[in-house]
């Protein structure tokens, strides 16, 4: 087993011990794994392993790893703060944002979000 997904397995033994404890149902706990600075082939071997959603805080530099990673389908998260010009990049090529703290950032990503994502 890769490190990655001996990281990944006991990390996932967390959350369920976490979600009983809790009281919270199975898998309701989700894991994004926060991919800035990794390298495509980190990404790759954390997609094998079973991590399908990657937090990404820089856009420009995110859709290197976005276009990579296409025939994999990873769910990208987009988790951090936004400027004006990033808006289009982050609504056409980000399923999730975690991290918006303006309303006009707001209206200008569902204003550029394709309808064919929305």
């Amino acid at each position: 087993m890769t490190s990655i997904a001996a990281n990944l397995h006991a990390l996932h033994l967390r959350i369920a011990a976490a979600e009983t404890r809790f009281e919270r149902a199975p898998g309701s706990v989700l894991l994004i794994g926060a991919s800035k600075t990794q390298t495509v082939a980190a990404l790759r071997a954390a997609l094998a392993a079973g991590l399908n959603r990657f937090g990404e805080s820089y856009a420009r530099e995110a859709l290197n790893k976005i276009i990579a990673l296409a025939d994999l389908h990873p769910e990208w998260h987009y988790i951090g703060p936004m400027q004006r010009n990033k808006t289009r990049i982050v609504a056409e090529n980000f399923a999730w944002v975690h991290s918006l703290d303006r309303l006009d950032i707001a209206e200008r990503c569902n204003a550029q979000r394709p309808a064919t994502l929305a």
